[in-house]
This record gives C-alpha cells, sequence and structure tokens, in this order.
C-alpha cells in the first residue's frame, strides 16, 4: 500500500496549517452513557428509525449510534440533532439527514472491504461540519476528507478535536481535484452534486472500489449515484433523487 502523507496537509500548495499535539486515540465515544442529548438511548432511538427505514448493514447502525450528532450542531439545534432532518451549519451549508448519511456509507461499504469488513482509504468531498467523517471513522481505516469553505475547514477541525481520531485526516482544497497523495481510494463519497464526476475521483478510485455521489440529471434534478470499478471499466448506477448543495471547484 502506497504510504500515507504526513499531515496537516492543504490541496492549494499553500502553508499548513500547525498540528495539534495528537494523543492516544480512544473510541468515537469511550462513554456511551449520560443524561439528555449526550444519553445513549436517544441515539439507539435514531438508529432504530434508521433500520425501519431499511438501513440493515450492522456496521453502518453500530457507527450512526456511536458519533454523537449534537456535538455537531449549533447549540440552538441540538435538539433537533437526532430528527430525521438536515440542519444549517453556515455559510449556506447543511448536515445531511442521518437516513442519507447512513444510506450512502452503507452503499459505500457494499464494495469493497478487508477481512474485518472495514474499507480502507475513504475521499470525503465536503467535509462540512465533521459528522460523516466520525462516522466513516468508524467503518474506514483511513479518512481524507476535503473541504474548500475556510471557515467549514476550521469549524470541522474544533468539532473532531475532542475526538482524538487518528484516521481522520482534515484538507482544506478544491474535493473536485480530488487529493491524489493519498490515492488508491477504496471509497468516494461526495456530499455535493455537479453535473458529471469529476475524473479526478475515477482515477483516483481503486480497482473494486465505488463512488457514492449525487450527480445532477439532465432534467435539472439531482440523483444518488455508484460508480464501481471493476477491470478497469466503470459502472454507473442511478439511484433515488436526493437534494445536496452544489459541487464548485477552488476554495473560498
Amino acid at each position: 500500500m502506497t504510504r500515507r502523507p504526513s499531515f496537516p496537509a492543504r490541496l492549494d500548495g499553500g502553508p499548513a496549517r500547525p498540528a495539534a499535539p495528537r494523543a492516544a486515540a480512544p473510541a468515537v465515544a469511550a462513554s456511551p452513557t449520560g443524561v439528555g442529548l449526550a444519553s445513549q438511548a436517544v441515539r439507539a432511538r435514531m438508529v432504530q428509525k434508521l433500520a425501519a427505514q431499511g438501513v440493515s448493514d450492522p456496521r453502518v447502525l453500530a457507527a450512526m449510534g456511536t458519533v454523537e450528532r449534537h456535538r455537531f450542531v449549533d447549540t440552538a439545534l441540538a435538539n433537533q440533532a437526532y430528527e430525521d432532518t438536515s440542519l444549517p451549519i453556515g455559510l449556506g451549508q447543511t448536515i445531511s439527514k442521518p437516513n442519507v448519511v447512513a444510506r450512502m456509507i452503507e452503499l459505500l461499504l457494499a464494495g469493497r472491504t478487508d477481512a474485518q469488513g472495514k474499507l480502507g482509504r475513504v475521499l470525503e468531498v465536503g467535509t462540512g461540519c465533521g459528522y460523516q467523517a466520525a462516522v466513516l471513522s468508524c467503518v474506514a481505516t483511513e479518512v481524507y476528507s476535503v473541504e474548500r469553505l475556510r471557515g467549514l475547514h476550521d469549524k470541522a477541525r474544533e468539532n473532531l478535536r475532542h475526538l482524538r481520531l487518528p484516521n481522520v485526516h482534515l484538507l482544506f482544497g478544491d474535493g473536485m481535484v480530488g487529493y491524489a497523495k493519498g490515492a488508491p481510494y477504496a471509497g468516494i463519497i461526495a456530499a455535493a452534486g455537479g453535473e458529471a464526476l469529476p475524473a479526478a475521483w475515477t482515477d483516483q478510485l481503486a480497482e473494486g472500489g465505488r463512488i457514492v455521489a449525487p450527480v445532477v440529471s439532465p432534467g435539472g434534478q439531482q440523483a444518488l449515484v455508484v460508480v464501481e470499478k471493476a477491470a478497469g471499466q466503470l459502472k454507473h448506477s442511478v439511484l433515488e433523487s436526493v437534494h445536496f448543495v452544489p459541487l464548485k471547484s477552488g476554495v473560498a
């Protein structure tokens, strides 16, 4: 396997910010008990709803039940954190519905996994507040997450800091160009939709890997698309309608 790059890093060639000191990494939720929004029971109810909606992969359900979603939204919206709804996170962006996060990660896991049932390296395009990266950290060996908006990149760093996840690497840069230094990826997942998948993503996808992303149809609607690479060929599957923010290039 290609040696992973050192961190922190950014994609536009500019100076990287100093890394925060790393401590030994505990599990994402070392103490899944508590009261109120920190209670395991609150997350368990969300997981039960996800299962009723058709999410069946036990790895995904366990990950969704582990990560405390309320820690990734503004305090004023925390009481809505475990409802199946998207919520604003600033700069015109949103945190996806729990069902959408679970559905996309389940589709990603249907591709190539290792003997322990985990994905290898995953590229996430659109870090947002960092919630999906935290969920991915439970099911992948490494997560490279790219965000083009400096404000959200910084917010995700702050949200994830207390979790001390050694397998999550946050990158500030243009997600449309992917991150070649971390390739090849067993999975690529995007939280923004364009008219076509960037060539950089398919180039950086490993043999047997999958891309799960929204794509805008000729009629202007978004649909979830799964792209599988096998024997150097790409197989596209168009699934249900979705609604994500537009995929954009550059940084801001």
